[in-house]
């Protein structure tokens, strides 16, 4: 009986172009982040944690596409990752309001960052909605798809950009892909700090030194799933500080944090 060989599968043509773009692949879960964001500025705020889902599952949905072509994802280690992660939450919530008292620019002081930040309390925001949630109905459904967005969406596809790819592009830009993670320089650690100061312009003091934390696990542990976890329990306790500092405590300070 003559042997029938089974047909070649075609390889679909995203497949064939990452293959050849890693660099694309590995960027795009973030990129797509980005380009979602800015629809919050185009929704009325009672279709505010539409906004928020549509940023967070459509990233996820691009992170899918690409998943074949990411780096492997590397063990968990759960202890290292929920320490650093508890540590840097709270570094970041009273590194902030320490930068607040020591006469520091607010803002990050370039000219692409102008005006001053003004403290709001979400709360107020909400007070003259129509919607039928009502005020705190709105309120906590706009937190809580924040929240989940921030702790389940916003670390994965920020550890692959900058630990997984830019940690190691700074260092070969062309051939990052054949460099192992977790390699270290002095250029692409400080780069990576000082770039990170862009995404977060009005917590870049504390940013920098966030960065510091997450760029030196990732040296010790070589992971970006450890990484993925440690940022995600960093989102998760900063964000549940704040909304206990702001409403349990009525510290309206915590507000700078939302």
């Amino acid at each position: 009986m003559k042997n029938v060989s089974a047909p070649v599968r075609p390889i679909p043509p995203i497949d064939r172009f990452l293959s050849h773009r890693p660099d694309i692949a590995i960027m795009a879960p973030y990129l797509s982040y980005l380009l979602l964001l800015g629809i919050r500025d185009f929704v009325p705020l009672e279709y505010a944690w539409v906004a928020s889902l549509v940023r967070g599952v459509g990233a996820l949905l691009v992170t899918a596409v690409v998943w074949k072509h990411l780096p492997a994802m590397g063990r968990p280690h759960w202890g290292a990752a929920i320490t650093i992660g508890v540590l840097v939450a709270f570094g970041w919530y009273y590194g902030h309001l320490l930068t607040l008292s020591s006469g520091l620019p607010q803002r990050l002081p370039l000219p692409l960052f102008g005006g001053t930040p003004e403290l709001a309390d979400p709360r107020a925001a909400v007070l003259s909605d129509g919607t039928a949630l009502g005020a705190g109905g709105l309120f906590w459904l706009n937190s809580l798809t924040r929240v989940a967005v921030a702790v389940v969406t916003v670390p994965l596809v920020e550890e692959l950009f900058w630990r997984a790819f830019l940690l190691r592009a700074l260092i070969d830009w062309n051939n990052f892909e054949n460099l192992p993670l977790g390699k270290f320089t002095w250029f692409s650690f400080l780069g990576t700090s000082l770039l990170s100061t862009v995404q977060h312009p009005d917590h870049w003091v504390v940013s920098i030194f966030c960065w510091f934390a997450f760029n030196a696990l990732m040296y010790w542990k070589k992971s970006v799933l450890c990484l993925v976890i440690c940022h995600g329990v960093t989102n998760l306790v900063l964000y549940a500080w704040v909304l206990f500092v702001g409403l349990a405590l009525g510290d309206a300070r915590a507000w700078w944090l939302w």
